[in-house]
């Protein structure tokens, strides 16, 4: 199925997102609106968006979301990549 591009809203995007607190802690959330999210963080403290990653899937963004708070080796490849 073609979809006309000037007529369709685009698709719900779910985020995974890592932010700096003050301090240099660094938090992973997941939301689907990133936006109102990082204003949400920044209402309650000074934070910093440092990397997101975009799903088209809320499972899908989830279970990264999981991936990296609970499995070391995730965590620490991600943060490698964000350090580089």
């Amino acid at each position: 199925m073609v979809r006309n591009c000037r007529t369709s809203t685009p698709p719900p995007m779910h985020s995974v997102y890592v932010l700096e607190r003050n301090g240099g802690e660094w938090y992973i959330g997941y939301t689907d609106n990133l936006i109102r999210r990082i204003q949400e963080h920044r209402s309650a403290g000074v934070c910093k968006l440092i990397y997101y990653e975009a799903y088209l899937s809320s499972k899908q963004a989830r279970d990264r979301e999981r991936k990296l708070k609970y499995y070391g080796s995730a965590w620490r490849a991600l943060k490698q990549r964000i350090i580089a």
